[in-house]
C-alpha cells in the first residue's frame, strides 16, 4: 500500500528534534474488499508523547485527523489490539508468504458517531515511523516529557 514515503523533523534547534512526521499511500477498504488509494500523514510530538496523530487526506480542504495511542500501533504489529472505537491489527498481503514472512499489512479500523472506515497500511512504514518517534521518546519514559502543570492549567482556563 506504501508507495512513498516522506519523513520530516521538527526541531527546537540544531540538537533538539521535537516531533517527527510522515507521509504516506495507504488504502481504504470499500465494498466487497475493494481498496481506494489514499494519503495520510503520521505525526508525532514529545509535548503529546502517548499520541500519534494520523491525518487521512480525502480530498477535502481540510484532512481528517485522529489522535491514536502510539502503544496501539507498536502492540498491533504483533497481534489485535484496541477496544472499542480504534482497533488495529496485522495480516498478511493477498497472495503473500503469509504469517512466516511476518506482518506485510497493518489493518486500522476507526468507528464514529459519522460511520465506520478500514484502513491497510504498510506494517513496515508504520513500524519505522514508530522506530522514529522511539528515538525522540523512549517506551516508558513519556511521562518524562509531560508537563503536568501546564496541562492542568490549560484543563482549568476551558472550565
Amino acid at each position: 500500500m506504501i508507495r512513498q514515503c516522506h519523513w520530516g523533523w521538527q526541531e527546537m534547534n540544531s540538537n533538539s528534534r521535537t516531533a517527527v512526521s510522515a507521509e504516506f499511500g495507504l488504502g481504504l477498504v470499500g465494498p466487497e474488499h475493494a481498496i481506494v488509494p489514499l494519503m495520510a500523514s503520521l505525526y508525532y510530538s514529545c509535548q503529546d508523547p502517548y499520541a500519534v496523530k494520523i491525518a487521512f487526506h480525502v480530498g477535502t480542504d481540510e484532512p481528517v485527523e485522529w489522535a491514536l495511542a502510539r502503544d496501539l500501533l507498536a502492540g498491533a504489529l504483533h497481534s489485535r489490539e484496541g477496544i472499542g472505537d480504534v482497533q488495529a491489527w496485522p495480516s498478511a498481503a493477498p497472495g503473500e508468504g503469509g504469517a512466516a514472512a511476518g506482518p506485510q499489512i497493518l489493518n486500522i479500523s476507526m468507528t464514529s458517531p459519522f460511520g465506520h472506515a478500514q484502513f491497510e497500511a504498510s506494517a513496515a512504514a508504520i513500524e519505522a515511523f514508530l522506530a522514529q518517534t522511539y528515538l525522540l521518546v523512549p517506551d516508558g519514559q513519556e511521562s518524562a516529557y509531560l508537563d503536568f502543570d501546564a496541562e492542568l492549567a490549560e484543563l482549568l482556563s476551558q472550565a
